[in-house]
């Protein structure tokens, strides 16, 4: 028998775009401020992933210094046609600044999922979450949902599906707007995606926000624009209602068939910490299969018994290259969050940083991230305050389990308290925690907690070091917490307060978001951007216990 559990791709993977060429899919993910953008896997049996380069991997394909935190690459579609790989994607450049929105969306293509890709195309600022769909008669069409500002309520905002035809000899929108769909009861309308099968046009969007109430809605049409009747038994997969469920906020869908016949929905969802509301892990990705009826419409596959668009927990039959495989579905909370990844040991002692890691907005500037100045370190030179949303010296991955451990070992030596180093566990700007080597007048090297909660900033005592040297930094995790840890030697290790509070790292904590927490170094020199800090390694483990 095989299975596969849910989430296929944990942590930090909203939004998913899902597209198969050949025998190979795909999934698109947003990236939000993080760079580079659009983070992309592959897979030959829906059931293991290979992570690939990000598409958007140079300034000249992406910009996103001064973005606001969870702003930038908002829901990217990835297409095939014509021999080439098109992905469509939006770079929001403010969202929560009273009622605008600057939401720009570009088309860039490529021969190869792995590039090269072309200069982006300017497409429309009308909303986000631009998607484009490939006619069989050779005609393109993007859609995207409107964004109203001069509506006072933000469910009315969301004035529905934008259609635009798009001129590929012209590399521009052509011809009327037209709005095809203007949602239904949920609100919210987003995140479209338009399919063709059996002389129907589907439209696939996202409802009810992307927290608790989220939703994935369909209507069809026998032409391309309108009108469109609704799933009768709408939405098509939420988890809205189901508070037992172990994927939560199920929505944000994509579809796509295999060779033969069958229909996978990849579609966003998050776990939240037992006995909390809080999914620090962020939006994950998840698919489910869609069983197709003699009224014309899909319905989700071995859905819950006490409704038919609830997402499950594993999905495992008719998975492309076990045709033979069985499937007797669980109860939805059969099992506790586990970990999803495994040890991971990073050395600097290579030619480039592991493409786990992300920055900041923009590419690592080799001034300031560097694997040549000390050989076998990874050099980190100290930019600016971890406020900034410019010049950040950052170098993070997601946190993939509930519970993890992490360390590394630095060589920084301060001159003022202007520099400091160490390990970031963070959300964004305004949500994170900081162990920090810094320098104090009369103790000399000392080590202290930073944190940011909604915004308010703290700072333990300092620690005075009783020597200098390298030192070790660690960050224990345990579900709902975490402690940060040092040691001189690498073997007696010093356990520092506060408790962290895992739950400001989440979207549900002090307001709306869309990423999640990330654990990685930093280096910040406020004075001169000159101090710099070595970093031997980088270890990231998985912690095995249930959390209850």
């Amino acid at each position: 028998m095989i299975t596969v559990s849910n989430p296929i791709l944990p942590g930090f993977h909203p939004d998913p775009s899902i597209l198969r060429v050949g025998d190979t899919y795909y999934i698109a993910n947003s990236t939000f401020e993080w760079y580079p953008g659009v983070e992309i896997h592959r897979s030959k049996d829906l059931a293991s992933w290979e992570q690939l380069p990000s598409p958007l991997s140079e300034k000249r394909l992406l910009d996103m210094l001064g973005n606001p935190a969870s702003g930038g690459i908002w829901a990217p579609c990835l297409s095939y046609s014509d021999g080439l790989f098109y992905l469509v994607f939006t770079n929001v450049q403010s969202w929560n600044s009273g009622p605008w929105k600057d939401a720009p969306n570009y088309l860039t293509t490529a021969p190869s999922i792995e590039g090269p890709w072309s200069d982006p195309v300017f497409l429309n600022a009308s909303g986000f979450d631009a998607s484009l769909f490939h006619d069989d008669d050779g005609r393109k069409w993007l859609v995207n949902m409107e964004w109203d500002y001069r509506k006072t309520n933000v469910a009315w905002q969301f004035t529905g599906i934008l259609l635009q035809e798009y001129d590929c000899k012209e590399k521009k929108l052509v011809g009327k707007v037209k709005n095809i769909f203007t949602g239904t009861a949920i609100k919210l309308v987003e995140g479209p995606h338009l399919y063709k099968k059996n002389d129907w046009y589907y439209l696939l969007t996202a409802e009810g926000g992307t927290q608790y109430e989220h939703a994935a809605t369909l209507a069809r049409s026998k032409t391309i624009d309108g009108p469109y009747e609704v799933h009768p038994t709408n939405p098509l997969l939420t988890s809205y209602g189901r508070t037992d469920l172990y994927l939560q906020k199920a929505g944000h869908a994509s579809w796509c068939d295999t060779p033969n016949g069958k229909t996978y929905l990849a579609f966003l969802c998050g776990r939240p910490l037992p006995g909390t509301k809080h999914c620090v892990l962020g939006r994950e990705t998840a698919l489910t299969e869609l069983e197709w009826h003699s009224d014309g419409w899909p319905y989700v596959k071995y859905a819950d018994l006490n409704g038919t668009d609830k997402p499950r927990s594993v999905f495992g039959e008719s998975i492309p290259n076990f045709p033979g495989a069985s499937f007797a579905p669980p109860e939805p909370l059969a099992e506790l969050p586990k970990p999803y990844s495994v040890l991971k040991n990073y050395r600097f002692d290579t030619n480039s940083i592991d493409r786990d890691f992300k920055t900041l907005r923009t590419a690592p500037d080799t001034e300031f991230y560097s694997l040549n100045a000390r050989k076998g370190f990874l050099r980190l030179r100290g930019g600016q305050s971890p406020v900034s949303r410019f010049k950040q010296t950052l170098l993070a991955r997601r946190q993939l389990d509930f519970s993890f451990a992490s360390e590394t070992y630095m060589e920084f030596e301060p001159k003022s308290f202007h520099e400091l180093a160490g390990l970031s566990w963070r959300y964004d700007e305004n949500n994170q925690y900081l162990l920090a080597l810094s320098y104090d007048e009369q103790k000399g090297r000392v080590l202290s907690v930073h944190s940011m909660i909604a915004g308010v900033y703290s700072r333990t005592d300092d620690t005075a070091l009783s020597k200098d040297g390298g030192i070790w930094l660690g960050l224990t995790v345990h579900g709902t917490t975490g402690r940060f840890r040092y040691s001189l030697d690498g073997n007696v290790w010093n356990t520092l307060r506060p408790v962290l509070d895992a739950a400001v790292l989440s979207d549900e904590y002090y307001q709306e978001g869309f990423t999640g927490a990330f654990i990685g170094m930093f280096c910040i020199d406020t004075a001169n951007y000159a101090a710099h800090a070595d970093f031997k390694c980088f270890m990231y483990t998985p912690l095995t216990e249930e959390l209850q």
